[in-house]
């Protein structure tokens, strides 16, 4: 199969869709591999490195777009990339579709097969290919929180560990999943009073057993979050449901009882954001204030550390990127449940339920889609 990896587009994101690494396991089993010229720079990898592994290289993504039979990426195709798919083509990338109705739009009308790492499963019921970025989102959380609350920036100037003889921060994170996880631990780490708030009560007593003493667990009632939210010097966002767009779980109203100068920041934004006045922002200009409050709303967290994440989400990708390239996407998502259910689009149609829930688009089963 002929694979192909263009630079990334979308602003300040400096991951990669293939490491070097991941190229010469695709060319030791008989595919090539077109990379664009400076695709992987923001992560540390130079062209050398891409064709001492047996990758040619492009001039420009379009040569890319034209030639390659699969596409790999990392973040979902900006306009002027959907508008060089073409059906037939595999593209194999996040792509975060429920609250994004353009960029659906544009995949359907293209015809082409979209695999979303998103909603790839495993046998545990876990998202193997979204893990990886939630754990650096996760960490990355309370350290980006933490320069917000900087007066400078605009913040409580409250210091997250705080001093002997100064309380430090209270830190509130909305989900204890694999964001809200590793987010508590990091804030826990640098000195914080951290209440993770979560729906499961197998999960928070998961969260007691292994971190007891470490943070505090609360049941995620709407009594329990307005509480907490407007005690909290932060709040985290790390709630997620697989492929549908974030359920709004703090109101602009409740800005209102919230501490001036306090942070949120939302980790869910790539989902439509978990929070009702979150919009995108980008690592050039992060921070946006409503009522006092400030925003931290980035989409593409994971790509301010970009060689850690690269190298993270190469490791998850590689064997599903091999298992398409090898077998070809029918063959591969007949065989193999967990990515049959990151199949989004296909031939024109909708596959995946969550989104057209979200974006009222009927859906066809992804089973028929292997018929199509």
């Amino acid at each position: 199969m002929k694979i192909g990896c263009p630079r990334e587009i979308k602003p300040q994101e400096y991951r990669v869709g293939l490491t070097p690494h991941a190229v010469r396991e695709a060319v030791a089993h008989g595919h090539s591999v077109l990379v664009e010229r400076g695709a992987g720079q923001g992560a540390g990898f130079g062209d050398d490195d891409y064709t001492g592994a047996g990758a040619r290289l492009a001039d420009t993504a379009q040569e890319v777009f034209a030639e390659a039979e699969m596409i790999v990426k990392v973040k979902e195709p900006q306009a002027e990339e959907r508008a060089r798919l073409r059906a037939g083509q595999v593209l194999f990338t996040y792509l975060h579709l429920a609250p994004d109705p353009d960029q659906t739009r544009d995949l359907l009308e293209s015809g082409v097969t979209a695999i979303a790492y998103e909603t790839v499963t495993d046998a545990q019921g876990g998202l193997p290919l979204l893990a990886p970025m939630s754990e650096v989102a996760g960490r990355l959380a309370p350290q980006v929180g933490a320069w917000t609350l900087q007066k400078a920036n605009g913040g409580r100037g409250v210091l997250l560990g705080g001093v002997p003889g100064v309380s430090p921060a209270r830190v509130v994170v909305i989900g204890g999943g694999v964001v809200g996880t590793h987010a508590a631990r990091v804030a826990a780490g640098m000195g914080a009073d951290v209440t993770v708030l979560d729906r499961a009560l197998p999960r928070l007593r998961y969260l007691d057993d292994v971190f007891g003493g470490t943070f505090r667990t609360r049941y995620a009632s709407a009594g329990n979050t307005a509480e907490l939210v407007a005690e909290a010097d932060m709040v985290i966002g790390a709630v997620l449901i697989p492929g549908a767009a974030a359920p709004k779980l703090v109101t602009r109203a409740q800005l209102t009882t919230m501490k001036p100068g306090a942070a949120i920041v939302d980790v869910a934004i790539d989902q439509g954001g978990c929070f009702e006045t979150s919009r995108p922002t980008t690592h050039e200009d992060p921070i946006y204030e409503v009522d006092g409050i400030l925003h931290y709303c980035v989409a593409n967290m994971p790509g301010a550390v970009a060689r850690t994440s690269t190298l993270a989400l190469g490791n998850a990708t590689m064997p599903f990127m091999l298992a398409l390239a090898d077998k070809g996407w029918r063959t591969a998502c007949e065989e193999d449940p967990h990515l049959l259910a990151g199949l989004n689009t296909h031939a024109g149609h909708l596959t995946y339920a969550a989104v057209g829930r979200a974006l009222g688009i009927d859906v066809l089963s992804p089973r028929l889609a292997l018929k199509q």
